[in-house]
């Protein structure tokens, strides 16, 4: 079997994914080398104003890639109109390449070609998940550049992480300001998304007034140990409410670069059983990948293993499967158990209504 084979094998199933561009823990043989300038106020993008619409990827009261459903979906369809919760998500880094302007550290929140990225990739692929659990608010931010993870200029990297979660918690004060009215909130994010979400948790929520309006948070892509808020606890059964829950998706039998120091010590939940056993969670119980051209693939798919922090799966149940060499599944972590997702929150959500534990 020829080489080119493997590789149109391996790239296809990728792509029948939706390949998202987000590539947290995968190596990138360009970024880290010092090249560029370093972070500089004389060289960042101009501030979002979250009161202009343009500068939010969703909004429930108008069209965007987040209030779409995959038409070959049995789930239900879009429910942010009547929904009684909010769903505040939080992208992660999708500015991966070489800038076309002087904003080498954050991308701009007004760049048409950036702003395009996202809603296509991980609003359309990660944040519809949500739309039948909840209004869903997603707000563009100055992201940090992907290099940040990698460079040997921490200072600067340092500056553009907090350059980035300045916008996102901006982003959510205007929303409690001027959305929520005390409705029940939901907080999900990936990879860069989950970094400045845990801390916004920390900050806003864990120990607050605000903590009884949590109905669960999403934390993927992104190691977060169990005992990581002092108030917020993990959620370790499908219809728990207050907690949070997280995962990073690799390849069975596969450990990490830096597993020892990050992801040995992270919580690690099912996204199928949504539970922290060891217990091998058979593929059928996976009710639907979310694939390339926005269709489900169907039950059955892949299977899910919490392992040490991890959650590993097995190999596909696709045409080909032997030849998919994919250890790091990063880019995939909402994907390949969208429909499990969609399911989960809008149970927790129901949960949290039914129980009056709403402020509202």
């Amino acid at each position: 079997m020829t080489k080119l084979f493997r590789l149109t094998i391996q790239n296809g199933f990728n792509l029948w994914l939706g390949f998202l561009s987000v590539s947290l823990f995968v190596c990138h043989p360009t970024i880290g080398q010092k090249t560029e300038p370093p972070f500089s106020t004389a060289t960042t993008p101009p501030p979002p104003d979250y009161a202009n619409p343009a500068h939010w990827a969703a909004l429930p009261n108008r069209t965007d890639n987040a209030d779409k459903v995959p038409k070959n979906s049995n789930g239900p369809e879009d429910r942010q109109a009547g929904a009684p919760a909010d769903v505040f998500f939080v992208h992660p880094t999708i500015f991966t390449y070489k800038p076309a302007n002087a904003y080498y550290w954050n991308g701009d929140v007004n760049d048409t070609d950036l702003n395009r990225r996202v809603d296509e990739s991980t609003i359309l692929n990660q944040a519809t998940a949500f739309n039948a659990a909840g209004r869903v608010f997603a707000p563009r931010y100055r992201q940090a550049h992907l290099r940040s993870y990698y460079t040997t200029d921490t200072v600067s990297a340092r500056q553009a992480f907090e350059l980035a979660y300045g916008d996102v918690r901006a982003a959510f004060e205007h929303y409690l300001k001027n959305h929520n009215q005390g409705r029940p909130v939901i907080i999900a994010a990936h990879s860069q998304g989950t970094q400045h979400a845990k801390r916004l948790l920390r900050e806003l929520f864990d120990g607050t007034p605000l903590q009884r309006q949590l109905v669960a948070a999403y934390l993927v892509g992104m190691p977060t140990p169990p005992d990581y808020f002092r108030h917020i606890p993990p959620a370790v059964s499908p219809g728990q409410t207050g907690g949070f829950v997280t995962w990073c998706t690799y390849a069975r039998d596969y450990y990490p670069s830096g597993y020892e120091r990050e992801q040995r010590h992270s919580l690690a939940v099912n996204p199928i059983t949504w539970d922290t056993t060891a217990v091998r969670a058979d593929r059928r119980l996976n009710k639907g990948v979310l694939g390339k051209k926005f269709k489900i693939l169907g039950e059955g798919v892949i299977d899910a293993q919490v392992h040490r922090g991890m959650v590993w799966v097995g190999k596909p149940k696709i045409f080909g499967a032997a030849l998919v060499k994919t250890k790091n599944w990063h880019f995939a972590d909402y994907n390949l158990f969208w429909v499990n997702v969609r399911e989960n929150a809008a149970l927790r959500v129901a949960r949290f209504v039914n129980s009056g534990t709403s402020s509202r």
